[in-house]
């Protein structure tokens, strides 16, 4: 246990030192959206390349990983509208609720955590699961929210920006770089090698920062006070739910005779125990969903998931890489 607390302490410190930042006022709100542009359109875009870069492409894109999470995904989505919807919670507000429950913070927290718990070999299938939720969770999700009150063209029409949106995310085009240059055994030197190197360093802490202080803004700029039993539901099914349904599934598929290791079960399984996703708030407040519910959601499994991410990953055995 001790070893793998070397390892999720700081990690989730970052997170709460970013928050104390925002909260307490020493990070004002007009620096943090400059931040999180640094993080989602320079630093991390720079880490996703190098990984992508330095993975064989069947390990970027394995179609057995892909297929397990999409599925996992799809349940999670529909199954969390089905048991939240209702009076006080409209499709909207549903959809968005979804989108937290099944798209963990893969991209600030999760590639760099489990490469830190489990070795390189992990950022192939957090990989996988990213893009699965930046083109497909996110956009399905998005739609949904978007076609309330819509029907025929108009959910169509939501469908159809919600994927522009995806596609114009730089993280998915610093991925499929990094595979072209996998693929064609092209490798950085020099300078542009020096360049993508030190932002892609700075990835992991300043995007840790930046969760908290996006919580901590979140969380005061709410429109709604959200009582818990709209908020503590979905939050324990981000964190215990869709684990379990990741691994109950990416086992049940190599039982079958997919092509799936133990170890991918397990980077599959933990990616899926992180909290979730922060950006999801911003996306809340955009399209005018209930953003303190969101917000709740987000900064109360991010809390929870450092005792349950940490308990998960000592069960599974994690070895930490030195």
């Amino acid at each position: 246990m001790q070893p793998i607390l070397a390892v999720t302490v700081p990690f989730f410190a970052l997170v709460l030192c970013g928050w104390l930042a925002a909260q307490r006022g020493l990070l004002p709100d007009s620096a943090i959206p400059g931040l999180n542009a640094y993080v989602l359109y320079f630093a991390l875009p720079c880490m996703l390349f190098r990984f992508g870069a330095s993975t064989p492409l069947l390990e970027l894109l394995n179609p057995a990983v892909l297929l397990v999470y999409l599925l996992a995904a799809l349940l999670m989505v529909f199954g969390a509208i089905a048991f939240t919807l209702g009076d006080r919670v409209h499709l909207k507000d549903a959809a968005f609720g979804a989108l937290v429950a099944a798209f963990p913070n893969s991209g600030f927290m999760g590639v760099p955590l489990l490469v830190a718990l489990l070795g390189p070999a992990a950022a192939g299938p957090v990989i996988c699961t990213l893009l699965v939720d930046l083109v497909l969770t996110s956009s399905l999700c998005i739609a949904l929210a978007q076609a309330q009150g819509a029907a025929g063209h108009g959910a169509r029409a939501a469908a159809v920006r919600a994927l522009r949106g995806a596609f114009a995310n730089p993280l998915p085009w610093a991925i499929a770089l990094g595979a072209a240059f996998s693929v064609a055994g092209l490798v950085l030197s020099g300078p542009p090698e020096a360049v993508v190197r030190l932002l892609g360093d700075s990835a992991t802490p300043v995007a840790l920062f930046t969760i908290g202080a996006v919580l901590a803004r979140a969380g005061r700029h709410a429109h709604t006070r959200t009582p818990p039993a709209l908020y503590l539901p979905v939050a324990a099914m981000k964190l215990a739910l869709h684990p379990l349904l990741v691994f109950g599934l990416a086992a049940a598929a190599a039982r079958l005779g997919a092509p799936l290791t133990a170890f991918q079960v397990t980077a599959l399984t933990l990616t899926a125990a992180l909290p979730s996703a922060s950006n999801v708030s911003m996306l809340a407040e955009r399209y005018g969903a209930d953003d303190g519910r969101i917000a709740r959601i987000i900064l109360s499994s991010t809390a929870a998931a450092f005792v349950s991410f940490t308990l998960l990953a000592w069960a599974f055995g994690a070895q930490p890489v030195r």
